[in-house]
């Protein structure tokens, strides 16, 4: 059973290296085995939005470190179809969700929208806190300028 269970921890492991979405590796040095990769994700909702994430892993270690850091732009259209397609509760929605531990700990990337300044919302963050603080990044994309724009009604 203890093989068993050793044998599906390693393949585990080595799938969670295993990304399509990388564009970037950077070494922290020749004496660590904690590297930054940089990865870049679309909104599968909003496919005229790409985000960039960096965070970095740790190749050798049962857990990541939760920092990451995010920033995202409009890389094409963006029309009021895919806006009115999204939720637009003020949690929003989990647009990617990457595992950084085998004990449950997880990067997600969640999407709001602020109706009142006309903006899409990327926020980072981990789901376990480290030394006191849940850690977590955030950028915006503004829809100024884009088909999806909609100009504030009178009194607003």
């Amino acid at each position: 059973m203890f093989k068993k269970t050793a044998t599906l921890l390693c393949l585990s492991t080595l799938l969670l290296g295993c990304d399509n979405n990388e564009v970037g590796d950077v070494s922290l040095g020749l004496f660590t085995t904690k590297d930054i990769k940089i990865e870049v994700l679309t909104d599968p909702d909003v496919p005229g939005v790409t985000c960039h994430m960096s965070n970095i892993v740790a190749d050798l270690d049962l857990a990541d470190p939760s920092d990451m850091s995010i920033s995202c732009r409009q890389t094409g259209e963006i029309t009021k179809a895919m806006i009115d397609t999204i939720d637009r509760s003020k949690s929003g929605d989990i647009v990617f969700k990457k595992s950084k531990s085998i004990f449950l700990k997880s990067l997600k990337i969640r999407r709001i929208f602020d109706d009142r300044s006309q903006t899409l919302l990327y926020i980072a963050y981990s789901t376990k806190e480290t030394s006191g603080s849940y850690k977590h990044s955030m950028s915006t994309v503004p829809l100024w300028g884009t088909q999806a724009y909609q100009f504030p009604q009178a009194g607003q």
